[in-house]
């Protein structure tokens, strides 16, 4: 039989997720795309999980969308249908409770480079490359561009999908796609040291201080100081906020109950 397409790896609070079609280099298929959200999303519920790992197995990272499958099903409809559910995973890693942090080697273009900067954070190796290069066969990048122009600014966005040129790791850092650039033999090690540093973290406070931190940047100044200043009000009477307080006060390390 043939390996899953997904695979899935539980250690110290932290999931992680390989992407297994190394000859295809991960190309996010429809099926891909459905494991992948069907994934995140038994992860959501699971609070013994408080970080996840996405990661890809051979020789890239994730090449975008499969092209073969696109051109076998030449139709408006099939189009619409796999636009609308790789969209609805982008969406799913932002709204997920826990932090996900893209672990990138290889390649990461079109869809694969939307799928990083969904992420909330990203950690390359120093042989990576990021691309929208869509436009050099005749198929705007729009759906990765929602993904890339709020990770990046505006200037480096429009450079990224015009002219779809490949972006080495470092210009990534600099660009903000990226938030780390490692060697390829520590790119596991380093990705998995900050997950852990994430998922030692209370569960319950970094996920309302997520869906916080993605909710503001939709909203005018005034707005978001509001709804904000309520966040934090709320904050303040959990359980972890109270012994995070009284740990700091003590001078000791505080114990979580994640609630």
């Amino acid at each position: 039989m043939s390996e899953p397409i997904l695979l899935r790896d539980d250690a110290d609070a932290v999931a992680t997720l390989t992407l297994n079609r190394p000859a295809q280099r991960n190309a996010l298929s429809r099926p891909m795309i459905a494991a992948l959200s069907s994934a995140l999303e038994e992860i959501g519920g699971d609070r013994s999980v408080r970080a996840v790992v996405i990661a890809g197995n051979g020789p890239g990272y994730c090449a975008g969308h499969d092209l073969k499958e696109i051109r076998a099903r030449p139709d408006r409809a099939f189009y619409d249908l796999l636009f609308a559910e790789c969209s609805r995973l982008m969406t799913r890693i932002v709204r997920q409770p826990q932090p996900v942090i893209a672990r990138v080697h290889g390649i990461a273009t079109a869809a694969g480079c939307q799928l990083v900067a969904s992420c909330d954070l990203a950690v390359a190796s120093e042989e990576a490359r990021f691309a929208t290069p869509g436009v050099n066969i005749g198929l705007f990048c729009s759906t990765p561009m929602v993904a890339l122009s709020r990770a990046v600014s505006r200037k480096h966005a429009m450079e990224m999908l015009l002219t779809g040129d490949l972006m080495d790791a470092q210009a990534a850092w600099r660009f903000g796609l990226v938030n780390r650039v490692v060697p390829a033999a520590a790119l596991e090690t380093e990705t998995q040291a900050l997950a852990a540093k994430i998922a030692g973290k209370s569960g319950a406070v970094v996920k309302i201080g997520k869906e916080a931190f993605y909710r503001q940047l939709e909203m005018g100044l005034d707005e978001a100081y509001g709804y904000t200043s309520g966040v934090i009000a709320a904050n303040m009477e959990m359980r972890d906020a109270e012994e995070g307080v009284d740990a700091f006060i003590a001078k000791r390390e505080p114990v979580w109950q994640h609630r």
